[in-house]
């Protein structure tokens, strides 16, 4: 790109702070409408509930104000790899995207887009597309790479579906050719595919592995979204309503980069809330089964509307039970029988503070957008380093707070 360039996509930051979720839902809106296939490969339900649509904005916004050394948004290049190669997202996905996206330049900004706009942005895109798509391919070639790794969709069989409470059901996936599968790093999430006759598509929805590393199956557990219509709560319900053991779904390999850290002597404090515990039952399963005799303090702490909604309740206790450095603190919003054992009301981590605030301390954080905000705003007035703080939120990333 040339200086003139850079300077015409900086000069578009103050439009797009303004108008970027203007701009992005236009250029999804023709995309599909020109495209139509693409309705596979995207999550219809971040579209209906405009996640996606915002995500995009904020990421072209970062992307024009970082124009200069693009470099920069590593972090967020990674985040969104992961993402796209679980969605089996590939090079000539960016030519389709590119060419709508610059025609929603032109159309949402009417006579401001100029030549020399289009132009900028054309050879911003490029560039942004080249660094992009080189990035996911390295991530499709460490996923090939490793035994039982895979690129793209393969078939798993449903061996095992069990109700962990009254909203989440666990689903055992085992590979329908019987090979191995492979190993992912604790807190990372796959793809699941299947065909939505309701809105006639075959739609993804990314599910966190709930169980650690075993080189046979992936768990995953899903929460029923009652008396829903919404795409993302179809697929779930599918799931739970329709997904029998026998049956075949098409997952793609583990991603992400919500991950449990390689700081083995550092002490590990999990938050959650709701089903945001499934990523961090996988790094606890993970911490406990290779503790090397290391009596590292971990504490769990998690938060749900009621016992009987409580997934994963009698795993944790026995966990607890059995390792003496392990330590919960349970919430419940509605504590139907008085019980010291648990705490009543949402999670606060004021009530428990002399047990999480440690030195040294790595903090975990899943859930809905307010709930690790919350959090995390509290660890940070507490003097926890950002650098000790990591959280997921699930969908697209909407949560901005470092």
């Amino acid at each position: 790109m040339t200086v003139d360039q850079k300077n015409l996509v900086k000069a578009t930051v103050p439009i797009l702070k303004e108008h970027g979720v203007l701009l992005t839902s236009h250029f999804y809106n023709r995309m599909f409408e020109h495209n139509p296939e693409l309705k596979h490969v995207f999550n219809m339900g971040n579209q209906r509930n405009n996640k996606q649509q915002t995500a995009l904005a904020m990421a072209v916004l970062a992307y024009a104000e970082h124009i200069e050394d693009p470099s920069v948004l590593m972090p967020v290049v990674n985040n969104i790899g992961h993402k796209h190669t679980s969605l089996d997202i590939r090079p000539e996905h960016y030519a389709i995207v590119g060419r709508h996206l610059i025609a929603s330049i032109s159309e949402v900004l009417g006579d401001g887009a100029t030549p020399e706009l289009l132009e900028a942005w054309t050879a911003a895109y490029q560039q942004l597309a080249s660094l992009m798509s080189g990035h996911e391919q390295k991530i499709y070639e460490q996923q090939t790479s490793k035994p039982g790794g895979w690129a793209g969709w393969r078939p798993f069989v449903v061996k095992h579906k069990i109700q962990e409470s009254t909203e989440i059901t666990s689903f055992y996936l085992y590979p329908s050719d019987g090979g191995s599968v492979a190993d992912f790093l604790p807190g990372q999430y796959i793809s699941l595919r299947l065909f939505l006759p309701e809105l006639n598509l075959l739609q993804p929805r990314q599910y966190s592995i709930s169980c650690q590393p075993n080189g046979k199956y992936y768990r995953i557990s899903v929460k029923r979204e009652a008396g829903t219509i919404h795409p993302n709560g179809m697929i779930s319900n599918h799931l739970h309503d329709h997904v029998m053991e026998g049956d075949l779904v098409d997952l793609s390999a583990p991603a992400g980069v919500f991950v449990l850290q390689n700081e083995a002597a550092k002490p590990k404090v999990f938050i959650s809330g709701g089903v945001g515990q499934t990523p961090l039952i996988s790094m606890l399963e993970e911490l406990v089964a290779n503790n090397n005799n290391v009596e590292v303090p971990i504490t769990w702490i998690h938060g749900c509307r009621n016992e009987a909604v409580h997934a994963f309740k009698d795993r944790v206790a026995e966990i607890t039970h059995a390792n003496i450095n392990v330590n919960q603190h349970i919430f419940y919003d509605q504590l139907e029988v008085e019980d010291s054992s648990y705490y009543e009301g949402w999670v606060e981590l004021s009530r428990i503070k002399d047990d999480i605030i440690q030195q040294h301390a790595e903090y975990y954080i899943c859930g809905p957008g307010a709930f690790i905000a919350k959090h995390y705003n509290f660890l940070i007035e507490h003097n926890v380093p950002r650098t000790a703080i990591y959280f997921e939120e699930f969908g697209p990333t909407s949560l901005q707070v470092n």
